[in-house]
């Protein structure tokens, strides 16, 4: 198939913006920030990674500590060499500095995990059996779908963030009020990533008995979290999200209801003493330190990462990262309000203060072919489907709830109107360059449509190569 000359290129020359503004810091060194892939339409291109949302990049400086720290490996809690040591010390370190980039109470502990997934599991795991849990339709699947055992209230989907609080207020009004019951609300979308009155749907959970967990999966990589400040009871965050490697995460908060469960995971490291009794069972006494739900052989090098980004990111400082990412949020923006045919998808309005996570739709074309003419064309990775998010992207898209749906390419085909949407999603390694390739390449797809022909193959939209 014949094709005009890199167009990746054609699309930058498009947007007429510069460099950063000057006043905005430079983005953070990131692992892949080189890295050319092929175009379909011939010839190669620097990857534009707009995909934060879903998994970051890792910084160099958290690549540069863990390769550091490799020849150093050992064992942690159960050795007395000089390297096990080395570790012990290095991961209990690791807690106190994530403890104090979350700005956590004294008595709260830090649970390592390894997700946001696994951490608001653990936590569903050790709520008290009477408990009722209240979560808004909104949520990701993370803190959407890990209270099977409780009795869980959805909430239906605010247009306001005054509105989240009135609902929550009005949920938690009805319920008996000397019953143990959790909020699980998220700190930033990640479908539409606006910011959610965190602080002030923390204060009516207080004032109605109830405890709240914050899942900051979207939050914690664009501004800073303080426990104390917001005045929840728990937070809970994954490395992938926050510039580290993939799988590690935190569950930090409030240690009764921790203490007073049974482990997560039953093994060593949970356990404090183990005996045999006569009748040849076994007691067993369970640590009441954080380590009571960290059973087996932890994730050191994911946990030492974490600790590692956190440190790079209170070092570069939230003011300069957030002033730089509210800079490219508005190119974005302003870039897709150029195009009629775009619909940015959004619950409290275009005012509202979000993260650099932005989701929407084009006129006549299916999400998962306008983001695969995205990749192959112009070497930008975005995400389409429903972000595992579905009650809420279908709440957008004003779909109906039993619509049929699902994460990846849908059985339209491509140029027809799908039920999924696109995500472009970056964060403090992001270039300018990247952001305008993106606009560029939507102005250019939606006006003279995609350059090669496109199929779909185990549920992805791919490039037709034969």
């Amino acid at each position: 198939m014949s094709a005009r000359p890199n167009t990746a290129t054609a699309a930058v020359a498009t947007v007429a913006a510069e460099s950063a503004d000057p006043c905005c810091a430079a983005p953070l060194p990131v692992l892949g920030r080189d890295v050319t892939v092929p175009l379909v339409t011939g010839g190669e291109v620097t990857y534009a990674a707009l995909d934060y949302a879903a998994s970051a990049p890792a910084l160099q400086r958290v690549w540069d500590d863990v390769a550091a720290y490799a020849p150093y490996y050992g064992s942690v809690h159960r050795g007395a060499g000089y390297l096990s040591q080395l570790s012990t010390d290095l991961f209990e370190n690791s807690r106190a500095t994530v403890a104090e980039f979350l700005d956590c109470r004294p008595g709260d502990q830090v649970v390592f995990t390894r997700s946001t997934t696994d951490s608001l599991n653990l936590l569903a795991a050790t709520i008290p059996a009477d408990c009722e849990v209240f979560v808004f339709e909104t949520e990701h699947h993370a803190s959407l779908l890990p209270w099977r055992d409780a009795r869980v209230t959805y909430l239906n989907a605010p247009r306001t963030p005054a509105q989240a609080v009135e609902t929550l207020e009005r949920a938690l009004a009805d319920r008996d009020p000397y019953g143990p019951a959790l909020v699980c609300v998220t700190g930033a979308s990640n479908v539409t990533g606006e910011l959610w009155p965190v602080k002030e749907l923390a204060a009516a959970a207080h004032a109605h008995g109830a405890r709240i967990v914050l899942d900051a999966a979207q939050l914690a990589p664009h501004h800073p979290v303080s426990v104390q400040e917001l005045g929840v009871d728990w937070v809970a965050f994954s490395g992938h999200k926050l510039y580290a490697p993939f799988g590690s995460g935190v569950l930090a908060g409030r240690a009764d209801w921790l203490q007073d469960s049974e482990p997560y995971l039953a093994g060593g490291g949970a356990s404090r003493k183990v005996a045999r009794r006569a009748d040849g069972g076994v007691d067993v006494e369970w640590h009441t330190t954080a380590a009571r739900h960290e059973a087996g052989s932890p994730n050191v090098i994911g946990v030492y990462s974490i600790a590692s980004a956190c440190k790079a990111l209170t070092e570069a400082g939230f003011d300069s990262l957030v002033a730089r990412e509210r800079h490219l949020i508005a190119k974005v923006r302003e870039g897709l309000a150029e195009v009629p045919e775009v619909r940015v998808l959004s619950l409290f309005g275009d005012d509202a203060p979000r993260v650099g996570v932005i989701s929407f739709v084009v006129e006549g074309w299916n999400s998962s072919h306008f983001a695969a003419a995205l990749s192959a064309e112009y070497g930008i990775g975005v995400r389409d489907g429903l972000f595992c998010a579905h009650p809420l992207v279908r709440t957008l898209l004003g779909s109906d709830p039993q619509d049929p749906g699902e994460c990846g390419a849908p059985e339209a085909n491509p140029g027809e109107r799908s039920l999924n949407a696109i995500r472009v999603s970056f964060g403090a390694g992001t270039p300018d360059e990247h952001v305008e390739r993106f606009v560029g390449a939507v102005k250019e797809l939606v006006r003279d449509g995609a350059q090669w022909k496109y199929r779909t193959e185990d549920g992805r939209c791919v490039p037709d190569r034969g």
